[in-house]
């Protein structure tokens, strides 16, 4: 079992930054993959970024040159730094894990590829 809890979220102005961190408990030792969506409402769940074991990244096409996500083993945590917001990045985020094996590129895509999700973060970016 895997425990997630989000926090960093916030309001941000155009052009601002976020920082969003995800704490991770559990058996984390066999995680293949943690990584990070967002769901807008009205929208389907938007991969955004995501690492694997082995400290591969990967990342959805809203995120590409602004985004950018890190981990930290000691602490267990991930991150999620994100710059030069813009109004459309408004949604919830999420964090997630995975205990399955990565099959290529698309395979973060999929959410339903997670076994496990924190319970989201609300960013809003807004002047």
């Amino acid at each position: 079992q895997v425990h997630m809890v989000e926090s960093g979220g916030g309001l941000a102005q155009p052009g601002g930054s976020l920082r969003l961190s995800c704490e991770v408990s559990g058996i984390t030792s066999a995680l293949n993959a943690m990584g990070w969506y967002r769901q807008a409402p009205g929208k389907q769940r938007e991969s955004i970024a995501h690492i694997t074991r082995i400290g591969s990244t990967n990342y959805g096409d809203s995120a590409k040159g602004r985004f950018t996500i890190s981990r930290d083993n000691a602490k267990s945590t991930i991150y999620l730094q994100m710059n030069s917001l813009k109004p459309e990045d408004t949604a919830v985020y999420y964090c997630a894990a995975s205990y399955k094996s990565v099959d290529g590129s698309n395979w973060f895509r999929y959410p339903q590829n997670y076994d496990y999700w924190g319970q989201g973060t609300q960013v809003t970016v807004s002047s």
